[in-house]
């Protein structure tokens, strides 16, 4: 079952980077094909680059590529492309707690926070699908009361998934909702609450001042939640999804990250600059517009996709 899940995962992943030319694979087979000098390092460098990892990563990992050659200037292109796959999986950690998996008393509550256009409101919908598959009992809760579409897109997803929803009126407190669904998903025995943050205010009160207090709304009924707070970045905006992600970890504590529209026009380097950078693991990615194509990041398989 968990290798049919991993091929399945590697298919979608691959699908979504095809669709964007991110795979380098073949790129680097290319450009490894014939005499490996200095101007193929700086093409390595620069495809790298090109690839979204940013030019920190793209040095690093072009420096650990002549480090190899120098020791052993007789490596093949395969040997070399899996001297960059070796050092990615060893740079970046990816041994955090899978939080994302509910072994604590229920309700588990998660936040999900970002700015509106990341597709932070779908991707509620997505995880309230992904945890209804294994069996649990969801309720999601529409706190983004500023923006009546969001509602109106979450009680449709709500009533297509049939899971419960609570909401408020159009522009009540969205602290207000986030308590009352708490309450809710505590009373009613979900196992997962899902919250559905705001994305900007209309309001004076400045956004991380209204997560605070949405945060304090749920330790109010429950002293250890929110028990996951996830972070929804749009990947096809490169570098400001990194700014946007040191900003809100700044005010309030992100557990992971959810990347967004990777079948757009992002390059898949940006997965791992993200995580390179922040140090906050990628729970999830969105590999296309369908419920099931929110999945599970895993190194490994991205990687190995990227790479292909």
């Amino acid at each position: 079952m968990v290798f049919k899940f991993l091929k399945s995962s590697f298919a979608g992943v691959k699908n979504a980077l095809a669709k964007t030319g991110s795979l380098i694979g073949n790129k680097l087979r290319s450009l490894f094909g014939g005499p490996i000098n200095e101007e193929t390092l700086e093409k390595l460098e620069q495809l790298l680059y090109e690839a979204d990892l940013g030019v920190q990563y793209a040095q690093e990992l072009t420096g650990k590529v002549r480090e190899s050659l120098k020791q052993d200037p007789s490596l093949k292109s395969e040997e070399l492309i899996q001297k960059i796959r070796d050092e990615i999986l060893k740079g970046i950690n990816h041994n955090f707690t899978d939080t994302t998996q509910l072994q604590i008393l229920a309700p588990h509550i998660i936040l999900v926070i970002g700015v509106n256009g990341n597709g932070k409101t779908t991707s509620v919908a997505k995880l309230a699908r992904r945890y209804q598959a294994e069996g649990k009992k969801v309720l999601i809760a529409a706190a983004d009361t500023f923006r009546a579409a969001a509602v109106e897109q979450l009680t449709i997803w709500a009533e297509r998934l049939e899971i419960d929803i609570v909401k408020g009126h159009s522009k009540s407190d969205p602290a207000a909702v986030t308590f009352d669904a708490v309450t809710a998903g505590k009373a009613r025995g979900a196992d997962v609450v899902i919250i559905d943050t705001a994305g900007r205010l209309h309001t004076k009160i400045p956004l991380m001042q209204e997560l605070e207090k949405i945060r304090r709304s749920c330790s109010k009924i429950i002293p250890s939640a929110p028990h996951e707070t996830l972070l929804v970045l749009d990947a096809t905006t490169g570098q400001n999804a990194i700014d946007q992600a040191k900003t809100f970890h700044k005010f309030t504590p992100i557990t992971g990250l959810i990347l967004t529209k990777l079948d757009g026009s992002a390059k898949g380097g940006i997965v791992l600059a993200i995580q390179k950078q922040l140090g906050i693991p990628v729970k999830f990615i969105g590999v296309g517009e369908g419920l099931e194509d929110l999945q599970p990041f895993d190194l490994k398989v991205f990687v190995d996709a990227l790479l292909e």
